[in-house]
């Protein structure tokens, strides 16, 4: 997959310092406002250092991690990252890529539940009841653009995202809207050659750092698309724990 290069979101639309975090520091709060209803937050420092190397270590260690062999585009293939499912009792299956993993109950992985505590206390009225877990071992792991949309996580769901270990782009890129696929049928100049600078601001990464959390809320997962793409130069790890409520 030929990745994009994307521009930065670089001006947060509001910052704060709310409670303290557990090791009693304060956190930062980043919001950014991507427009029509869509917005991401992000707390760089969301556990603190050393905390997050040994949530990291029982992790990799302890997750009972698959790399299952899933279908993209019709064809079949190894997913390019390690895999475990999480999620409550009573909960529709989970199906993506033709894949069906096994889901473990909370109960099996205590720790996981301090972490969805501590997600659940920064995101008052949130009430997350599953969890993907993925683990990229090296820069040829990935994830390819998508959103996600799928009905069992309602019209406008929050995903919250935690990361620990190494540090890894996350991009979002606006969906192409109704316009430009009618456009391209009839032959008229693609819209982002006809505005370039419009297109700037449907271009946004991040850098996930150790420990932080990233939430996409409100129209996100309808208007954009996020992937994690590949990286030749990064050999180190990457745990990331996707937390998503099931309606």
């Amino acid at each position: 997959m030929k990745c994009l290069k994307l521009k930065a979101l670089t001006e947060p639309s509001a910052e704060s310092n709310p409670d303290p975090n557990p090791n009693g520091s304060a956190v930062k709060i980043l919001t950014f406002d991507l427009g029509n209803g869509s917005e991401v937050v992000y707390i760089p420092k969301f556990f603190p250092f050393n905390q997050a190397w040994n949530w990291f270590d029982y992790l990799n260690n302890e997750i009972p991690w698959s790399r299952p062999t899933i279908r993209v585009f019709g064809r079949s293939c190894v997913q390019p990252r390690d895999t475990c499912y999480i999620a409550s009792p009573g909960l529709p299956d989970l199906i993506y890529s033709g894949y069906q993993p096994r889901a473990y109950s909370w109960d099996d992985y205590a720790p996981l539940k301090e972490i969805l505590d501590a997600v659940h206390e920064a995101l008052p009225g949130s009430s997350f009841n599953s969890l993907l877990l993925n683990r990229y071992k090296g820069g040829n792991d990935c994830v390819g653009w998508h959103s996600d949309d799928e009905k069992l996580y309602g019209s406008t769901p929050e995903i919250a995202s935690v990361s620990f270990g190494c540090e890894r782009e996350f991009f979002l890129k606006k969906k192409p809207s109704k316009r430009s696929h009618v456009s391209k049928e009839r032959g008229e100049e693609p819209a982002s050659k006809r505005s370039k600078k419009s297109s700037h601001t449907d271009q946004h990464s991040f850098t996930l750092k150790h420990g932080s959390l990233l939430v996409m809320r409100g129209n996100t997962q309808r208007d954009w698309l996020h992937s994690v793409p590949k990286r030749a130069k990064v050999e180190a790890t990457r745990i990331n724990l996707t937390f998503r409520h099931v309606v």
